[in-house]
This record gives C-alpha cells, sequence and structure tokens, in this order.
C-alpha cells in the first residue's frame, strides 16, 4: 500500500476546501429537490437547475484537480502552494471565466463548455508525462460519465421520480459533451495540450499565436446551425451507446432551460 504524500508544511497535500465542499452540498440539495418535485412544476425547474448548474461546478473542479494532482505527483509542488489540490473552484486563475462562462454556455445552449484553468510548470515534464497531465481531465469528465449513466440504466427505469433522473441524465450528457469537446486537437483544449509537447518547438511557437483563440473559435462554430445539429447528433449518439434513450437527457435540458 502506497503511503499518502505530504505537503511541505507535514499536512496531506490534499485537502477539499469548504468552498469545495458548499458545492457538493449544493449538488446534493438540487437532487433532493429534484426528487420530490412534479413533473413542470415550479420545484422540477428550481431542482433541475441546482443539481445541474452544482454538479457542473463539482466536476469542473474534479477535472482541474485532476490536471494538478498528476503534476503534483511528478513533482510540481507548485500546484500546492497555489491552492488546486483543494479542489477550490476560486483559486482558479480565472473564476469568471473558468466558472461563470461554462454555467453561461449550458443555460444558453445546453454545451459543456471546457473550463478551468490552472498553471503548471509544464517544463518540470517529459512529453510523455506532459500528455497524461492533459488527458488526466477529460478522462474525469469520461469517467463521471460512465458512473453516472450506469446509475440512471440500474435505477432510473421505472422509477416514479422522473424529474430527478432526467437532470442527472443532462448532467451525465453534458460530461460527454465535455469529454469530447476536451479530446479535440484544438489550440488550448487537452487534446492539443496532451500533442503539444510532441511538436517541433518551431511549430509550437507558431500556433502558440492562436492558442488563446481557438475556443473562441470552437465556441464560435458551435453556433453555426450545420454544425451544431451534427456536433450534438454525435454526442447524442455517445451517450445513448449507454442505453439510456436521448429523450431523457433532452427533457432534463427543458427543464434546466424553462424559458425557451
Amino acid at each position: 500500500m502506497t503511503t499518502p504524500r505530504l505537503g511541505a508544511s507535514g499536512r496531506r497535500a490534499v485537502r477539499p476546501s469548504p468552498v469545495f465542499l458548499a458545492v457538493v452540498a449544493a449538488t446534493i440539495a438540487g437532487g433532493v429537490l429534484a426528487w420530490q418535485a412534479e413533473t413542470d412544476s415550479v420545484l422540477a425547474h428550481v431542482g433541475v437547475i441546482v443539481l445541474v448548474v452544482a454538479g457542473w461546478i463539482l466536476t469542473l473542479c474534479l477535472h482541474e484537480f485532476a490536471h494538478a494532482y498528476t503534476a503534483w505527483r511528478h513533482g510540481d509542488t507548485d500546484v500546492e502552494i497555489r491552492g488546486y489540490l483543494t479542489l477550490n473552484p476560486l483559486k482558479y486563475s480565472h473564476p469568471l471565466l473558468s466558472i461563470g462562462l461554462p454555467v453561461l454556455f449550458i443555460a444558453l445552449g445546453g454545451i459543456g463548455l471546457p473550463g478551468g484553468a490552472v498553471y503548471l510548470r509544464t517544463g518540470l515534464f517529459s512529453p510523455r508525462v506532459q500528455a497524461r497531465i492533459s488527458l488526466a481531465g477529460p478522462a474525469v469528465n469520461a469517467a463521471c460519465a460512465v458512473v453516472l449513466l450506469i446509475v440512471i440504466r440500474m435505477y432510473a427505469f421505472g422509477s416514479e421520480h422522473v424529474v430527478f433522473w432526467t437532470g442527472l441524465c443532462f448532467l451525465a450528457f453534458l460530461q460527454v459533451m465535455a469529454a469530447v469537446l476536451n479530446l479535440l486537437p484544438v489550440p488550448g483544449l487537452d487534446g492539443y495540450g496532451a500533442l503539444e509537447p510532441f511538436l517541433a518547438l518551431n511549430t509550437q511557437r507558431q500556433i502558440a499565436q492562436v492558442k488563446p483563440y481557438g475556443l473562441l473559435i470552437l465556441v464560435a462554430l458551435l453556433f453555426v446551425p450545420e454544425i451544431n445539429v451534427v456536433f450534438f447528433d454525435a454526442i447524442y449518439w455517445l451517450f445513448e451507446l449507454s442505453g439510456v434513450p436521448r429523450i431523457f437527457a433532452q427533457y432534463g435540458n427543458q427543464l434546466m432551460r424553462f424559458w425557451l
């Protein structure tokens, strides 16, 4: 059995913050409200909104924690000093952009936009380790999607708590989307981050000029109707490989965005 690694202060480096625990509590509270709600009631909308938004922020924290923890395990002790191992979303480089913007895009278009940002000392790592660190985040989203869909497949069918299960389905759908988006080889996303260390230095320098705009270009493309339809159909296809019908996630989306 491996002994837990200790931080510089002698305490365990991984210490979930009160902010993260509050997000967990909010997710549970949203789930309880959705569990008790009648279909199409005000409580149903409130419960699903809280469940999905808080659950999404929770998985954003886990996604970025996976990057930081993997880097820490390979020698980047700065991640502990910066507070990344506390799972506190307020420790990200831009909390508003990292948390607020993804939540806004869920509300506007049901899009699981990648969020969060942690600074890592990439110069410490070999290309293979850098790729592992980059892929750790999307792996968390994929794992969350799998766990949620297994639970839904096992317990949702025939249940009377339709609001809760459809809200959870929409959250699982967002995890599938986040995993796919993050794995795209677009500069600024984790998919490109896994490839970048294997590229020639001159190529890296050239791509670095457009790296800050990669996510913005991707988002703009997703709002092009023809691309949007193809993309969402692909995500729903992946989602339905679990055996859970897409209509469950679509209804959860409808409860979340009740103003549409």
